[in-house]
């Protein structure tokens, strides 16, 4: 297990510089000039020139590079050009709103999908499967962008229960958490319906009924453990995917988030707090990933081995 994490952790390296390579060229190739939005178009010649070279920007690319990877094993993402704060501090302060409410979706989809998929897997092609199937399949197709207003306008306006925006509490993590977890909880329940089937028709389990093992024993103690491989796979991809697509969420219901922060970086050209929050979310996107290897190799040893199947 040791070597395992250890090659893990090594590969590491090379995919976190090409991630950060890559948002630094992204930022830079977006047009529009920082110095602009500083400065204003109207400042005079030698302001900006001035600001230019403090921003490092009369420099070549390359060298830009080496600046912003010296700075970031520092620790430093810069200041934001909008108001002069760190902006690490500020993704310090919105990142915990965002894992907040990206916990309490996955709690609420993993909660939805996995009971759900073992009915329809243990109820193949009856009433239970049938209704399940469409309910995921409706789960999946219906955006967040348009189910989030829909939740607003039954249960905060019409209803009066759940407040309309903001983090005003575990009441008002409700609507936007159901959102981001429904499309999860379609693809985890259709997942885990499928590993389910698949692992009742292996040998191994034959061979526990045949022993004259108890159904529940069965499904639980030899196939459900097989089953949570690759489930656990699509929960360990698509919580750094909750984390991105909360960027859409989080303005629709006025969370205090770093998806906020990010559009908001975005509408004001604040580069630095686009590139900080980019950089966020993809290398907790790379962590979470990294720790879902290591469950998944503590649940099929053969993974250790290089012998995954």
């Amino acid at each position: 297990m040791r070597n395992y994490i250890f090659k893990r952790l090594l590969f590491l390296i090379p995919t976190l510089y090409v991630v950060v390579s890559l948002v630094f060229l992204l930022i830079h190739v977006i047009p529009g000039d920082p110095v602009d939005v500083i400065l204003g178009e109207r400042a005079m010649t030698a302001d900006r020139a001035h600001m230019t070279h403090a921003l490092k920007l009369d420099r070549s690319l390359w060298v830009q590079h080496s600046f912003f990877v010296s700075d970031l094993l520092k620790g430093n993402l810069g200041e934001s050009l909008y108001d002069n704060k760190p902006v690490t501090q500020l993704i310090r302060e919105k990142f915990p709103a965002t894992f907040k409410l990206s916990i309490v979706a996955m709690f609420i989809a993993i909660s939805l999908a996995i009971p759900l998929g073992l009915i329809s897997a243990i109820r193949r092609d009856g009433a239970v499967d049938n209704s399940a199937m469409f309910f995921a399949l409706l789960g999946i197709s219906i955006p967040h962008f348009y189910l989030g207003p829909l939740l607003i306008l039954i249960f905060s306006i019409k209803l009066g229960w759940l407040p309309v925006s903001g983090d005003q509490g575990l009441l008002s993590m409700i609507l936007p958490a159901f959102t981001l977890g429904t499309a999860l909880a379609a693809i985890l329940s259709r997942m885990t319906r499928a590993s389910m089937l698949e692992v009742m028709r292996a040998d191994y389990v034959r061979t526990a009924r045949a022993k004259g093992l108890s159904e529940g024993k069965v499904l639980f103690k030899h196939a459900f453990r097989s089953a949570l491989i690759p489930v656990v796979t699509i929960i360990g991809l698509q919580f750094g995917a909750l984390l991105a697509g909360t960027v859409v969420t989080e303005k629709i219901f006025n969370w205090p988030g770093i998806g906020s922060l990010l559009l908001s970086g975005i509408e004001r050209r604040d580069y630095p707090v686009v590139q900080g929050c980019v950089l966020t979310i993809a290398f907790t996107f790379i962590a979470v990933n990294m720790l879902t290897d290591f469950f998944y190799a503590f649940l099929d040893p053969r993974v250790q081995l290089g012998k995954e199947t």
